[in-house]
């Protein structure tokens, strides 16, 4: 006979299950992984050497592009590091808003990541359902910032402004009278109503999900047993967030070391038991239910609590637009710090924040000048699709695409 040799295969960059632009290079023997080897760069924008030409504040927008299903968390870790370095601190209901907002992104997050991971295996009806409960989440995004996605609203000092009091409507002119009618009922009150309203259903709609898939027999048969990690190599390999939390490991920057509100917050850290696929869809869908919970808290006490959203130094914060019309010196403030921007003590600092992936942090060194001297972000999906080789071998071809799916790729942040 003749001799069984191995061979090459691109699995991307042009594969709808690669999760963006991973080029990965697998060794097969039959239809067996013998060795995976991801390949990064596809996607690089620069995003930390384009930060070290820019004012501090230009580069809010950026982060929001690095993991781009997670746009406010990303802006969050940047915010803290320059804050860390500047000595501020946001005012109280800034911090409760940042912490609710980082909830609704987690969920934002884990709705995409359910979906496509749900289609990548074979289940299509999921994405269309995640996707129902996507659109009211991005609506409170085009609320309070103006944009679906790459919102920009947290800034060094607080947020851009306070949660509006009127949620906006669908045009009328688009639907019939009845439709009208049922898509604009919850949107009647201010925008903390109708997230009121969206934590109400919610929990409903991960039971729905849940009963699509939880004992689903093809999913099981897909996810349990595959790409299991034990507890030390997780914590050997850098995983952080449900990939670590999944094999065993309850480890959460929300409580480990608390920011913004989550010290005065209420919820638990889900945790699986094998390390597998399976128990890493279980531990995301659970975070959705703790989400939901947390967010439920933050708008009962932002109800209770009006207050300054911005710390008053317009060294940091431009004054108000109705303020700098009429003051000369609220003019000059305006004027230096859209044009040239602040200045940072000069310092390090390294803010880290509990990122849907797992650990997202961001280390700044100030010369004192106007733009960062160097910015360096510690992106979770990294340290995740290194480990793709190790999680693969032995396993099917068709079980690479499930482990995509679990580690939640997006390439932005790994290719920065």
């Amino acid at each position: 006979m003749a001799e069984i040799k191995t061979y090459t295969m691109n699995f991307g960059p042009q594969h709808p299950a690669a999760h963006g632009v991973l080029r990965l290079v697998l060794e097969l023997d039959g239809e067996t992984v013998v060795r995976a080897d991801p390949h990064v760069g596809l996607l690089h924008r620069g995003t930390e050497k384009l930060a070290e030409t820019k004012p501090y504040n230009q580069s809010i927008g950026y982060m929001d592009r690095l993991d781009y299903v997670s746009m406010m968390c990303n802006e969050h870790g940047y915010v803290l590091a320059m804050e860390k370095l500047l000595g501020i601190e946001a005012p109280i209901r800034a911090q409760y808003i940042r912490t609710m907002f980082d909830e609704i992104t987690r969920i934002l997050n884990h709705l995409l990541w359910l979906g496509a991971h749900g289609l990548d295996i074979g289940a299509m009806t999921v994405l269309l359902y995640t996707f129902r409960e996507r659109e009211d989440l991005m609506d409170i995004y085009e609320a309070v910032s103006g944009a679906r996605m790459h919102a920009t609203y947290y800034r060094p000092g607080g947020v851009h402004r306070d949660i509006p009091d009127q949620m906006p409507q669908y045009d009328p002119k688009q639907f019939t009278k009845s439709q009208e009618k049922w898509r604009n009922a919850n949107r009647q009150g201010s925008v903390l109503d109708f997230i009121w309203d969206f934590t109400e259903r919610f929990p409903k709609c991960v039971d729905e999900y849940e009963t699509l898939l939880s004992d689903n027999r093809i999913w099981k048969q897909r996810t349990v047993g595959i790409g299991v990690v034990s507890p030390e190599r997780a914590v050997a390999l850098g995983f952080t967030g449900p990939m670590l939390r999944g094999s065993g490991i309850a480890w959460d920057l929300r409580k480990k070391q608390p920011y913004a509100a989550y010290d005065q917050m209420e919820f638990d850290i889900p945790v699986g038991k094998n390390g597998d696929s399976y128990d890493r869809y279980l531990v995301r869908v659970e975070e959705m239910r703790q989400s939901n919970k947390i967010i439920r808290q933050c708008v009962k006490w932002l109800r209770e609590n009006p207050g300054p959203v911005m710390i008053n130094d317009h060294k940091v914060v431009p004054p108000k637009r109705d303020v700098m019309k009429n003051s000369m010196e609220a003019l000059i403030h305006h004027f230096k710090l859209f044009t040239e921007g602040m200045c940072i003590p000069a310092g390090e600092a390294y803010a880290a924040i509990e990122h849907p992936k797992g650990e997202f942090g961001v280390y700044l060194v100030s010369d004192g000048a106007n733009k960062p001297y160097r910015l360096k972000v510690r992106a979770a999906g990294f340290a995740h699709l290194s480990a793709l080789d190790e999680m693969a071998r032995g396993h099917m071809l068709a079980d690479v695409v499930a482990l995509i799916g679990t580690q939640d790729i997006v390439f932005g942040e790994i290719d920065r």
